[in-house]
């Protein structure tokens, strides 16, 4: 069997991915349904089976619904551009916009490239595939032991993922109408594997040439296995994923001086042009402070400051007096006898 759902945006919100478009790739037994069914209850986005799609599209009497219906009537393979139109119809409706887990479709390396043209058109671009490795011999187990509910659909596993106690069905409130599917047998899991092998097996490495396979151990308890399905979405794919570009070289200075245990938070961004500077405004004058009301005290000691610089201002004025006077009187003698002299001459 082929595969599972696809990403294409994938952002991170806490631990959450709030876009995904996965596609769960492995053989029969592998888990891709019970994983699906996680991922499409823990990120709220729907879980898309092309055998629940087609019976619906029948129930509706839609277009491609009666086209199928009529290829079924006559014992035939509902062909791969109806499976992809009524998938298109799907992918159209609100719930799917934020993402979809694609169940059971791609199988072939045709349809893998119809189904990557058709997402490249509806915007919704494949971005992640997930392989799920399980030894065969574990499949063998898996899959005879394979329950389903035949009212929600709900995948167990008497071995591995029994109905826990309690669980009832969310459809009918009462406890799971379990049913084993015919080919779920060890008589039919060689065969079933073969298939795998030929038709479904060679998209492991179509995705891989693409650079969006990743690959997790799937054995050991579903708990376990979810976990590692989670840690490989939160990664980059394999080796032809685009490297990671480079901090600035300041970016690292800077980082370098962070306490040991604490993850950077910077984020690698292109260089912006330096803006210029623009001269600061200055600043408005500061107000004076305001003047503290004078002790009593100081008050007195300034009133004799300004009488003792005022005594002497008058000191100094009298001296000036004195000396102009003395000048003068000096000089009388010599001005007399000049303006007698100058009598004589006319």
């Amino acid at each position: 069997m082929g595969s599972a759902g696809n990403v294409a945006a994938v952002r991170f919100e806490g631990r959450s991915l709030t876009i995904m478009r996965i596609i769960l790739l492995g053989a029969p037994g592998s888990g891709k349904g019970t994983q699906s069914q996680r991922l499409a209850m823990r990120h709220s986005i729907p879980q898309i089976s092309t055998g629940d799609l087609l019976r619906a599209a029948v129930k509706n009497g839609t277009p491609l619904g009666l086209h199928a219906k009529a290829l079924m009537d006559l014992g035939k393979l509902v062909d791969d551009e109806t499976v992809l139109g009524i998938i298109r119809e799907r992918l159209a409706e609100p719930d799917a916009q934020r993402g979809f887990i694609l169940d059971g479709f791609p199988r072939t390396i045709v349809q893998a490239e119809a189904l990557s043209g058709m997402l490249r058109q509806t915007g919704q671009p494949l971005d992640t595939v997930v392989l799920l490795n399980v030894d065969y011999g574990e499949l063998t187990k898996r899959i005879s032991g394979r329950r389903s509910c035949q009212d929600c659909g709900k995948v167990f596993n008497v071995f591995t993922s029994p109905v826990p106690p309690g669980e009832t069905c969310p459809k009918t409130g009462q406890a799971h109408q379990l049913m084993q599917r015919s080919d779920d047998n060890e008589a039919t899991v060689a065969k079933r594997l073969t298939e795998y092998d030929e038709n479904t097996k060679p998209l492991v490495d179509y995705y891989a040439k693409q650079g969006v396979l990743r690959s997790i151990n799937a054995e050991g308890s579903v708990d376990d296995i979810t976990a590692r399905l989670n840690a490989a979405l939160h990664t980059p794919a394999g080796p032809a994923a685009a490297p990671a570009r480079r901090a600035p070289a300041r970016r690292r200075r800077r980082s370098a001086h962070r306490p040991p245990g604490l993850a950077s938070t910077a984020r690698v961004t292109r260089r912006r042009p330096m803006k210029k500077k623009v001269a600061a405004r200055p600043a408005a004058a500061a107000r004076p402070a305001a003047k503290k009301p004078a002790s009593k005290n100081a008050s007195k000691n300034a009133s004799k400051r300004k009488t003792a610089a005022r005594k002497v201002a008058r000191k100094s004025v009298a001296r000036k007096k004195v000396a102009r006077k003395k000048v003068a009187k000096r000089a009388a003698p010599r001005k007399a006898a000049k303006r007698a002299k100058t009598k004589r001459r006319r």
